[in-house]
């Protein structure tokens, strides 16, 4: 079971908590872990990434294991902490202030 945090503006979108569990079929990538929570919640569509060329929003962040993987390649599997689910799949929202 892989463990997905969003933040509180996803939560509210999705009607979830904090944390929502999905089930993955391997590989477990950025790509696959996307597809499960949009499927499962399509209120999220479009608005962790592009529905058109599926990149990442800017303003959103991933973080697997305390190293950021926002730009790391979609298809690259999440290490085996998160793929077993004893750490989570952080998406974190961008903070911006001028």
């Amino acid at each position: 079971m892989i463990h997905v945090v969003l933040p509180k503006n996803l939560q509210i979108l999705a009607g979830v908590g904090r944390v929502v569990e999905l089930e993955v079929p391997a590989p477990v990538t950025q790509r696959s872990v996307l597809d499960v929570l949009e499927r499962g919640h399509p209120s999220l569509l479009g608005t962790i990434r592009d529905p058109g060329t599926k990149r990442r929003r800017p303003m959103l962040r991933f973080f697997a294991c305390e190293e950021d993987w926002s730009d790391a390649s979609p298809d690259a599997p999440l290490p085996e902490a998160v793929v077993s689910g004893r750490e989570p799949l952080l998406i974190i929202g961008a903070i911006a202030g001028g």
